[in-house]
């Protein structure tokens, strides 16, 4: 099983140029190595580690008050989630509000049910789409500019 899972791929010397990992593999195991493969990458290219470029929350001003507001005017057919996932990096929190260290920092919230998230490990915004019934999640990598 593992042949056909993990396959290595060599050059006409014999040399390691890379690996293929199966659909079905990296399914599995995506998100748990996801953040490795980033940092590491990184590091081949001389580049800061995730963590060094990981901000510190007191910088930041997050909008409590929208973040209140949206709890006050709460009439969905679900109770309050206060979970938030990043799909990118595979960061979790059940409660981003009781995190310590802080996994992510609230961003936006407004009463049409939308909640903004930055993940404090890559950057990325979490959009959390609140519905009358449901939630979506929507995952925006970081993108450096200029």
């Amino acid at each position: 099983m593992i042949k056909k899972d993990i396959q290595g791929f060599y050059d006409e010397t014999g040399n390691l140029v890379g690996v293929f990992l199966s659909a079905r593999l990296w399914q599995e195991i995506g998100s748990k190595i996801n953040p490795i493969l980033e940092e590491a990458l990184l590091q081949l290219k001389g580049e800061k580690s995730l963590q060094e470029n990981t901000f510190e929350v007191e910088e930041v001003l997050e909008p409590m008050e929208d973040w209140e507001k949206f709890l006050a005017f709460w009439d969905f057919r679900y109770p309050v989630e206060k979970k938030v996932l990043c799909k990118h990096c595979g960061q979790e929190t059940e409660d981003w509000t009781v995190d310590s260290p802080r996994k992510f920092i609230l961003k936006a919230a407004n009463l049409g049910g939308l909640v903004a998230f930055q993940c404090l490990h890559c950057k990325a915004r979490v959009l959390k789409r609140h519905f009358k019934d449901h939630i979506t999640y929507e995952v925006k990598p970081f993108v450096k500019r200029g």
